[in-house]
């Protein structure tokens, strides 16, 4: 570390001394006569030359046989090099000594810089009134971008929904802050500035995506749901195997209302990017039951049993129509699967499948079809039994089936009805609104 901390340090102090001596020699002819009148003459021309330039003032000239000696100080040190160039243009001269080194007097170093500050708090004043004029111009323009996006109209009416026109508010104000920067600038004659204030915000605003890049990109998401509604109030949905009716769709965060009475709220984002299941957009819905039968049982007979079970039930629909298959078949049973279809707008899925699996089960009783009974094996000390242990089967009784009311649940509409009533101005989710 020491090592090339001084191979640093002789290589910063090699250079001051390269531009001194590997100076820009004078390629004249020399002259083999000795002039005094000359080298003074030649003095006194350089000495006028340096006099008109600021850094030079305190740099003194000596001619001694064309040879001319640079010695003093100036406050420039990027200036130094430049008098060997200077010197060796004047005619006569045969060499340039340059010892002309940086000033490191304090006073010296901190009058121009008061002289520089002084200088640009007078400019400052001057440029006042202009500045006051510039300023005044950007609240005007900016001012009028601010009352056009206080109206309503004709946001709301071009935006899908409040969120989105919100967004659409804010965009022009940006724009007419931005108007007015330009137009301020303009009128300082600096819009030079502009591509440097633009690139600062741009690099800002690149920073500032990748620290918030979640939040960045649940406000995406929220634009998206907000435009292409893939549900609506009301709806029964599931996203990532959260089940519940849709309460209402902020600009943060989708509101569940579960069966259970629960809140679910889940970022846009997840929703966005998730398997989103809509219960409700078709109003037919099917259930399924399955039976076990007896492996003798007569499966035609027993499939038309249930169907015809099914077709009695008065909310279950015609098209698609009902129907019975054999599903599986187990150690000791025939799995008879029934299947039926309800309009869920006006029937409870839940209580209807409850009502049809006891129609089919007292259908299936009456027609005398065998359901499969448990059955157990006994292994006792030095032999084993196989015992089919059978409940006292009671003789076949038809019942009348007692409907039901199978209407839908109307109290959890109610609830989300209540619950989208107080929040209404954070919901944005609108009938007009295309759907997927």
């Amino acid at each position: 570390m020491r090592f090339i901390c001084l191979s640093l340090f002789l290589c910063l102090w090699s250079v001051p001394i390269m531009a001194q001596t590997e100076t820009e020699q004078p390629t004249s002819t020399i002259s083999v006569e000795d002039s005094a009148e000359a080298d003074a003459a030649i003095a006194v021309r350089i000495r006028e030359i340096l006099e008109e330039l600021e850094d030079y003032k305190d740099v003194t000239v000596t001619v001694s046989n064309g040879i001319v000696q640079l010695r003093g100080t100036t406050l420039n040190a990027a200036s130094i090099p430049a008098l060997e160039g200077l010197a060796s243009r004047v005619e006569g001269v045969v060499a340039v000594e340059n010892q002309v080194q940086e000033s490191t007097d304090l006073v010296e170093r901190l009058d121009p810089l008061m002289d520089r500050f002084v200088d640009r708090m007078a400019r400052m004043i001057a440029y006042l009134p202009l500045l006051l004029v510039a300023l005044a111009a950007f609240f005007v323009v900016a001012a009028f971008g601010f009352l056009i996006t206080r109206f309503k109209q004709p946001w709301d009416r071009i935006a899908p929904n409040m969120f989105i026109a919100d967004i659409y508010r804010q965009i022009l104000r940006l724009a007419f802050v931005i108007a007015g920067v330009v137009v301020a600038l303009d009128i300082l004659n600096a819009t030079a500035l502009l591509s440097t204030i633009l690139g600062a915000a741009g690099i800002i605003g690149l920073a500032i995506g990748f620290a918030v890049r979640d939040t960045v990109e649940n406000f995406i998401a929220s634009i998206m749901l907000s435009i292409r509604q893939p549900f609506r109030p009301n709806d029964s949905i599931e996203i990532n195997g959260d089940e519940g009716m849709v309460i209402r769709l902020t600009s943060r965060a989708t509101i569940l209302l579960s069966f259970d009475g629960n809140h679910i709220r889940i970022p846009n984002s997840t929703v966005f990017k998730s398997r989103i299941v809509n219960y409700t957009r078709n109003a037919e819905r099917r259930f399924l039951i399955d039976f076990g039968v007896a492996g003798d049982t007569d499966l035609t007979a027993a499939r038309d049993v249930a169907l015809n079970a099914l077709q009695d039930l008065p909310f279950v629909i015609d098209t698609p129509a009902a129907n019975v298959w054999v599903h599986g078949l187990g150690d000791s049973t025939v799995t008879l699967r029934c299947a039926g279809w309800v309009n869920q707008r006006d029937t409870s899925l839940a209580l209807a499948k409850g009502q049809a699996i006891e129609a089919v089960k007292l259908a299936l009783e009456a027609a005398g079809v065998e359901m499969p009974e448990p059955t157990y094996r006994l292994a006792t000390q030095g032999a084993i039994a196989t015992t089919a242990v059978k409940k006292k089967k009671k003789a076949p009784k038809k019942e009348a089936v007692v409907l039901e009311d199978v209407k839908a649940d109307a109290a959890l509409d109610q609830i989300i009805e209540d619950e989208r009533k107080e929040l209404s101005n954070e919901d944005l989710l609108t009938e007009a609104a295309p759907e997927e």
